[in-house]
């Protein structure tokens, strides 16, 4: 096959570049170039949007012995993901840019492209597996390393771009990983793992939000009303936050407070006890399927945050002419779970696919779910 191989600079692409090339394939080096200036963005080995990342891909490709360009996506990357993140905390959810890249940039405009040009599939170095079953449909499982399984960031592909996708590094640890390019002679081999938000140049999400949509203020208050405290934008705090509320006093019990819920319009931020937090019942929109939908009511589990718990559902799609519901009953409460989150449906191992989390209802069905 002819495939492209998405380099961001890091080992894990590296190596999956390089296996790619070993089992025969025909491999080119893509790195995508995502900030309209690179220095805006991370520096040195903390993101996959910089020139240094870019002249790391460079070199590795050069080392496994493979054509390599770069792709300029930096405007398709503004519009889909950082206008997208910025226009997701005005509305007082949560989202995840990273699924958010995954599904516009790294296997829609980048897949797109390369089957234009002729290419069969686009390998990366993401932690998943994927298995092609009796009736031909490729299906995705999470990895053989469930450290440093990606599935739940890879939720929101579609059956049709798995079947042009490549994961090499499913079945290996990352220790594996760096000792086998230790062993090619690539310089990635030991390079840091990159963290946070890549757009994000320092990791203060709530500062740089800041300088983007400047000051808007609004107050946190608990329960009953009671204002504890004004603060500058909503679009600091997320649900389920504990840290960085800065009230001033105690609660009357003296325990922890949380943020439970947060309103755009007014920038009224509510905290309250960690309790309050627990969630029961789950609604999703603009659900993605890695191949065929559930029907009727399905036995599942669901992951709610990348590296997070898995928590045993009841699925229930239903159908609407303005897009389609999927609604999650879990089997026992999880906490601090945001609209705009995506939850990633599971059966085992498998990935059933994902949607957005659109409300949420307290598990003791006190509270009902405001839609955001």
């Amino acid at each position: 096959m002819r495939v492209i191989a998405a380099m961001s600079g890091g080992v894990d692409s590296a190596v999956a570049a390089a296996r790619a090339k070993d089992a025969g394939h025909d491999v080119t080096g893509v790195h995508l170039a995502l900030s309209r200036n690179p220095k805006s963005y991370r520096t040195g080995a903390r993101g996959c949007c910089s020139i240094e990342d870019s002249n790391d891909a460079r070199r590795a490709a050069d080392a496994i012995g493979i054509p390599f360009y770069v792709w300029d996506m930096s405007d398709e990357f503004h519009d889909e993901v950082v206008e997208d993140f910025v226009a997701e905390y005005t509305a007082g959810r949560t989202p995840n840019p990273c699924l958010r890249c995954n599904e516009k940039i790294k296997f829609a405009a980048v897949l797109d492209r390369a089957l234009a040009l002729g290419f069969d599939a686009v390998v990366t170095g993401h932690y998943a597996r994927l298995e092609t079953g009796a009736d031909g449909v490729v299906a995705m499982h999470r990895a053989a390393d469930h450290a440093k399984d990606q599935s739940y960031v890879l939720g929101v592909l579609t059956a049709d771009q798995l079947a042009h996708s490549l994961f090499p590094l499913g079945t290996d640890t990352k220790d594996e990983v760096r000792r086998e390019a230790e062993r090619r002679g690539l310089q990635v081999a030991h390079k840091p793992d990159s963290h946070d938000i890549c757009f994000v140049a320092d990791g203060d999400t709530p500062g740089w939000l800041h300088d983007k949509l400047g000051t808007k203020p609004g107050v946190i208050v608990d329960e009953a009303g009671e204002v504890l405290r004004a603060h500058d934008g909503a679009f600091a705090y997320t649900i389920g936050q504990r840290r960085g509320l800065r009230l001033g006093r105690p609660a009357a019990d003296g325990r922890p407070r949380f943020v439970l819920d947060i309103e755009p319009v007014s920038g009224t931020v509510t905290v309250g006890p960690r309790e309050h937090l627990a969630v029961g019942v789950i609604e999703g929109i603009r659900p993605l399927w890695c191949g065929t939908p559930p029907e009727g009511e399905v036995d599942c589990t669901v992951q709610l945050r990348a590296h997070g718990d898995e928590h045993r559902a009841t699925v229930r799609v239903e159908r609407r002419d303005d897009g389609d519901r999927v609604h999650l009953t879990l089997h026992d409460p999880a906490y601090g779970i945001a609209p705009g989150q995506a939850a990633v449906l599971y059966d085992g191992t498998r990935v059933v696919g994902s949607a957005t989390i659109a409300a949420t209802t307290r598990a003791d069905a006190t509270a009902s779910a405001t839609e955001r």
